[in-house]
């Protein structure tokens, strides 16, 4: 009984972040889609070349978030036949992490590189500090709190 129980366990831990990468996987695929299209409109050539480096660096953060957050699915497509679910649920946690930390960077990365073009310097370091600090908060110390209070 207790093999089956902790079948179960993984079945249910597997189905969980599978529904969660849908939600994350729609994001970061507009986001994607969206820093894909900018250097074919006709600004984009008139910003900076240091503000190029940051469009790639944020280009680069929003692929590798895409990737990662789609890694699940490739890994179980690849070794569903080998009955490896411990192995694939602690693959896709690990990798859904990565995934979102790289999501994290790429939307802060995207909001300062939009408000350094339409506002003030200044003003964009706030706002993509400001947002950093959010997600540091929501997505790391509030669980990290609650794990340590069990």
């Amino acid at each position: 009984m207790a093999a089956s129980s902790q079948q179960g366990k993984l079945d249910r831990n597997w189905q969980e972040l599978l529904q969660e990468l849908r939600v994350a996987q729609t994001g970061v695929q507009i986001l994607t889609g969206f820093l894909l299209t900018l250097p074919f409109t006709p600004r984009f050539e008139d910003l900076e070349e240091s503000r190029h480096a940051v469009y790639a660096a944020v280009l680069c953060c929003a692929v590798a978030a895409t990737f990662l957050l789609m890694t699940p699915v490739a890994l179980h497509r690849a070794l569903f036949h080998r009955h490896a679910r411990p192995w694939l649920v602690e693959a896709a946690h690990q990798s859904s992490r990565w995934g979102l930390g790289t999501l994290a960077l790429a939307n802060v990365g995207a909001v300062w590189l939009i408000l350094d073009v339409v506002a003030t310097g200044w003003v964009a370091w706030l706002v993509a500090a400001l947002i950093a600090l959010f997600v540091l908060v929501t997505w790391v110390l509030v669980p990290a709190r609650e794990v340590k209070m069990d």
